[in-house]
Order: structure tokens, then sequence, then C-alpha cells
């Protein structure tokens, strides 16, 4: 089914276009999600609100970009407002715990990726880690073009920008992981030796 003809059932509600579009871009949303996020469960939520987003606004879609970029879009801006929200809880807990006793706290187990080897576990913990301090925009950046191996034109469209701004925030991004995790491979070298 071509992306035209996709958005023209999905316009006319027709429910077996929402299951192929979800059967066809479930993982690659879920893992979008993910790789930001870094909770499978809040991903897997992101997944859902976004797939719910594309049927609901499938007659404002203007095919300027291509249906992918689209639900790409959509998917980092359903993540990006559940790191605020879970932000703005942790602050309110903070600033009120009584309030809400049973709140997750901040200090969460580390983070494992699901396409991680086992032996590499710690490490990628400790980069996934990294990557989530990073300012918003590079953690974005940073996340579409080197942990999913996206194109820098479809994430310059994703992202709304042009590509010398994308290739700065992933350049911006690396040096600050660079920064971030000196000390770590400071220590496990000292530890190798």
């Amino acid at each position: 089914m071509g992306d035209q003809e996709l958005i023209q059932e999905l316009r006319q509600g027709n429910e077996s276009a929402f299951r192929w579009l979800v059967e066809n871009y479930r993982n690659r949303v879920f893992h979008t999600a993910l790789n930001i996020l870094q909770d499978a469960r809040e991903a897997e939520d992101a997944a859902q609100e976004t797939f719910i987003k594309v049927f609901e606004s499938a007659a404002q879609f203007r095919g300027e970009s291509s249906l992918s970029t689209w639900i790409y879009r959509i998917t980092v801006h359903k993540s990006l407002d559940k790191i605020r929200r879970r932000k703005s809880r942790e602050r309110l807990h903070r600033i009120m715990p009584w309030w809400m006793p049973d709140e997750k706290k901040s200090n969460e187990p580390e983070f494992h990726h699901p396409g991680v080897a086992a032996e590499n576990k710690e490490k990628a913990a400790i980069l996934f880690e990294a990557i989530a301090s990073l300012p918003e925009k590079q953690r974005i950046a940073f996340t579409l073009i080197k942990v999913q191996g996206m194109r820098y034109e479809e994430a310059c469209e994703i992202l709304e920008q042009n590509t010398k701004a994308v290739e700065s925030l992933v350049n911006r991004a690396k040096l600050n992981l660079q920064k971030k995790l000196a000390d770590y491979y400071a220590t496990v070298r000292h530890t190798d030796q």
C-alpha cells in the first residue's frame, strides 16, 4: 500500500488500513521511542499514542514529507512529552513527597536496551545514561543519527532543521559524550592494566 493510498484510507477511518500501518511501523516507532525514553513501558505508551495521533490526524497530513518522516516526527514529540511529564512529576515529588508516596523515584534501575548483547550491558547502560543527560535537541539528533542509524536527510526533516544545524547538534553531542564518558574510560583503562 502506497503512502497516499494509506492516508486516504486512514482519512476514511478504514480499520484494516490502520492495522496495516501499525503492523508495518510498530517496530520502528517503538525503537525510536525506546531509544529516546530509555524505558520500555513508556516507549510502548508513546508508540500507542503515536498511532492514535496518526489515525486522528490523517486529514491534516499535507504530504510535505514522507509518511514515515511524519510518523517519526510524531513519535519524537510524543516521547519528548513523556520526558517533560516525567521531569514535572519528579520535581513535584521532590517538593511534596507526601502527596505521591508511591511515585517512582528518579533513581530508577539502569536502562538495558533489548538489542544490546549481555556482555555489553554495563557499557551500554553507561552510554545511555550519558545520552539521557544531553540537552534535548542534541539527545534527539544523536539518537536518530548515531543510535538508530538514520540518514541525515531524514533526521533533518523530522527535526525540521537544516543539515548544518543537525550536524552541529550531533557534533556537540559527541563532544559532550566524550567529556561525560572520559572518567569512565580512564577508569576502565586503568583497571585493565
